[in-house]
C-alpha cells in the first residue's frame, strides 16, 4: 500500500518522510518532546533516527494498516539491516502530531 493510502494524515506524513529521507519532514510530523521505543526499549529518538532511517537510506513498504491507521505492517529495509518485517504502533497528539511510535520486529 502507498503511503497516500494511508487513513491516519499524521502516519502518512511520517511514512512520506522517511521513505523520503527528509529530517525537515519528519521532525514537522512530530510533537516537541515525542517518543518512541524498538523491540520494546525506549530510544533517544534523534539518534535512532539518525542511525535507523537517514544515515542508512531506512525506507517503509507498507504491507497493511490497523487501528485508524495508526498501526503498520510494513517491510523496513535499510542499509544496515537489510529487509525485515516490523511493526508500528503511533499515538497522535490532539494537534494531528505523533507524539510517539513503537516499532518491532513483527
Amino acid at each position: 500500500m502507498t503511503p497516500e493510502q494511508l487513513s491516519d494524515s499524521a502516519v502518512r506524513a511520517f511514512v512520506r518522510a522517511v521513505n523520503a529521507g527528509d529530517r525537515e519532514a519528519f521532525a514537522a510530523a512530530l510533537t516537541e518532546g515525542a517518543t518512541m521505543s524498538d523491540d520494546g526499549s525506549d530510544r533517544d529518538l534523534a539518534a535512532w533516527a539518525d542511525k535507523e532511517i537517514f544515515s542508512a537510506n531506512g525506507h517503509m513498504d507498507v504491507v497493511s494498516e490497523s487501528d485508524a491507521g495508526r498501526a503498520l505492517v510494513v517491510d523496513y529495509r535499510n542499509d544496515t539491516w537489510g529487509s525485515m518485517r516490523t511493526a508500528w504502533r503511533f499515538t497522535v497528539a490532539d494537534g494531528g502530531r505523533i507524539s510517539r511510535f513503537e516499532t518491532g520486529q513483527a
